[in-house]
C-alpha cells in the first residue's frame, strides 16, 4: 500500500520497491506507531475531524490490529511479499480492513515526517529506561563484587606497566564511576527525547489547531517541540543516544579487555564462570574468555552505527529527506547491541571470582612500592626530585641484585642511604603505602570504604 500516487501516471518499478522499502527492519516499530496513531485520533476528534463514535471505532480497530500483530500470520506477505511500503503504510492498510474508509481520516494533518519522530521517539524513550535499568544491574554487581574482598591488594597500571598498590575495590568502582557517567548520559539523552513531534506535519506545521500540549499529556511526553521544520529535519536525539551507546560500550570495552587479561595464566587473578566461558573444539584444557570477547569485538558494530548516522545526516539540506530513512537500522543495532552487552557483563561479574593471593603477589615481588618510599622520603624534608633519583637508584640495585623490596631491612636501607629513617622500611609492603592515600578519592581503606558506602546509596537513589 502507498500513502500517495496520484499524482504519478504510473506506479514505481520493482526494483525502487524493493530498494526503498523499509518495512523489514521498522516493522519493530508497530506497537508505537499504534499509540501515536490513537492518540492523534482523540487529536482529531477534539479538532472536528472525528465524531466520538469514529474515534472509539478507530481506537478499537487499531488495538485488535496491535494484538494481531503478535501472531506470525499478520506478517504472511507483508515483508515477503513487499505488500506494504513501511510500517506505517501496513498499519493502515490493516485499518482500512477494519474501518472501512474512515481509516482514510486518520493521516489529516499529519505527515510520515512528525509521525516517523514521533514512534522512534516513544521507542527510544523506552528502550533507554530498559537499558538504564541493565546498566544499574551492572553497576550493582560491581559494587557486590567489591563487598567481597574488601582489603585485597592488586596492582594498578599505567602503560600495561605495574604502578602502584590499590586496593581491589578502588579497581571496581573506577568501572563504577565510569558507568555512573555512562547512566548520566543516557538520562540527558532521554530527556532530549521526550519531546512531542506530532503537529509539525511534513515541515510547515499542521494545518489543523491541535492542542499540542494535550497531545504530549496523552503520550507521557515532558513538552512538545518547538519549529516544524527542525522537527522533520532532526536526528539530533538519535545521534545523542549512539553517542551515549558509545560511550558505554567503550567503557565495556575496557573492562572487557582488563578481565581478558587478568584471567589469563599469565595473571591469574579472576577465574569467570562456567557459564560465561567456552572451551576449544581441539585443546581440552582451553576455559576461553567468550563472553567478554564477544562484548569487545561488538563495539566495532556499534561504534560504526554512529559514525554511519552521524555522516549520513552532515550533508542533508533542510528539512526531511528519504537518507534519514537509515536512522532506524543504525539505532536499532546499537541499541541491541548495548542492551546484551550490558545484560551479559552484569553476568560476567556476578559470576567473576578474584584470587587475592595472586594480584598481591605480583605487587609484593615487584616495585610498585617506589612511589610509596619516594613519598616517605618526601614527607621527612627530601625535595621529592631528589627522593625520587634515590628511590630510583634503590631501584636499579634491587633489580641488578633480584632483590625484591620485602628483601631490604630498615638498616639496609640505611645504609644504601642516611636519608633513610627506621620507619620508612615499612613502605616496602603495599598495604603500608596504600594507608597513605586517605584523601577523598584515593585508595586508602577508610577513603575506599566510604567511597564503596556511597556507591551503595547512590546505587539506592539511581534506582528510585
Amino acid at each position: 500500500m502507498k500513502l500517495w500516487g496520484g499524482r504519478f501516471e504510473a506506479g514505481p518499478s520493482e526494483v525502487f520497491e524493493r530498494f526503498s522499502g523499509s518495512l523489514h527492519f521498522d516493522k519493530r516499530l508497530i506497537d508505537v506507531d499504534i499509540r501515536g496513531s490513537i492518540a492523534y485520533a482523540s487529536a482529531l476528534k477534539h479538532v472536528g475531524i472525528l465524531t466520538t463514535q469514529e474515534r472509539d471505532e478507530l481506537a478499537a480497530a487499531f488495538l485488535a490490529i496491535q494484538k494481531d500483530s503478535q501472531t506470525p500470520e499478520f506478517w504472511q506477505g507483508a515483508v515477503d511479499q513487499g505488500a506494504d511500503e513501511d510500517v506505517h503504510t501496513l498499519v493502515i492498510r490493516k485499518l482500512k480492513e477494519r474501518a472501512g474508509t474512515l481509516a482514510d481520516k486518520i493521516h489529516t494533518g499529519r505527515s510520515r515526517n512528525d509521525q516517523v519522530s514521533l514512534d522512534i521517539r516513544l521507542w527510544l524513550r523506552e528502550e533507554i529506561d530498559a537499558t538504564l535499568k541493565e546498566l544499574l544491574g551492572l553497576m550493582s554487581a560491581l559494587v557486590d563484587m567489591a563487598k567481597r574482598d574488601p582489603t585485597a591488594i592488586v596492582a594498578g597500571y599505567t602503560h600495561t606497566r605495574r604502578a602502584q598498590p590499590v586496593l581491589w575495590p578502588h579497581y571496581l568502582l573506577a568501572y563504577f564511576e565510569m558507568f555512573a557517567r555512562d547512566l548520566e548520559r543516557l538520562k540527558e539523552t532521554r530527556k532530549r527525547v521526550d519531546v512531542m513531534p506530532l503537529g509539525s506535519g511534513a515541515m510547515a506545521g499542521s494545518g489543523f489547531p491541535f492542542d499540542r500540549d494535550a497531545i504530549a499529556k496523552d503520550l507521557g511526553f515532558a513538552s512538545i517541540t518547538r519549529n516544524s521544520m527542525d522537527v522533520s529535519g532532526d536526528r539530533d536525539f538519535a545521534l545523542d543516544f549512539l553517542h551515549a551507546a558509545n560511550l558505554t560500550m567503550l567503557h565495556l570495552s575496557r573492562l572487557a579487555e582488563d578481565w581478558i587479561l587478568y584471567s589469563g595464566e599469565e595473571y591469574g587473578w579472576l577465574e569467570l564462570g562456567d557459564g560465561v566461558t567456552s572451551g576449544s573444539s581441539i585443546m581440552p584444557q582451553k576455559k576461553n574468555p567468550d563472553s567478554l570477547e564477544l562484548i569487545r569485538g561488538k563495539c566495532g558494530g556499534v561504534f560504526g552505527d554512529y559514525s554511519a548516522l552521524f555522516l549520513t545526516m552532515k550533508g542533508l539540506p533542510m528539512t526531511y529527506n528519504r537518507d534519514m530513512q537509515e536512522d532506524k537500522p543504525r539505532i536499532f543495532d546499537a541499541a541491541d547491541q548495548l542492551r546484551g552487552s550490558l545484560e551479559m557483563a552484569r553476568v560476567v561479574v556476578e559470576t567473576t571470582r578474584l584470587n587475592p593471593a595472586r594480584p598481591l603477589a605480583a605487587v609484593e615481588e615487584s616495585w610498585a612500592v617506589a612511589t610509596d618510599l619516594a613519598d616517605a622520603l618526601a614527607r621527612s624534608g627530601v625535595p621529592f626530585h631528589q627522593a625520587h633519583k634515590i628511590v630510583g637508584r634503590l631501584v636499579l640495585e634491587s633489580v641488578r641484585d633480584s632483590k625484591k623490596p620485602a628483601d631490604w631491612t630498615a638498616q639496609a636501607l640505611a645504609e644504601f642511604d642516611p636519608a633513610f629513617t627506621a620507619d620508612m622500611a615499612r613502605y616496602v609492603k603495599p598495604a603500608e603505602g596504600i594507608e597513605t592515600r586517605e584523601l577523598p578519592g584515593g585508595t586508602g581503606p577508610k577513603s575506599v570504604a566510604k567511597a564503596l558506602a556511597d556507591a551503595s546509596t547512590r546505587l539506592a537513589e539511581m534506582n528510585k
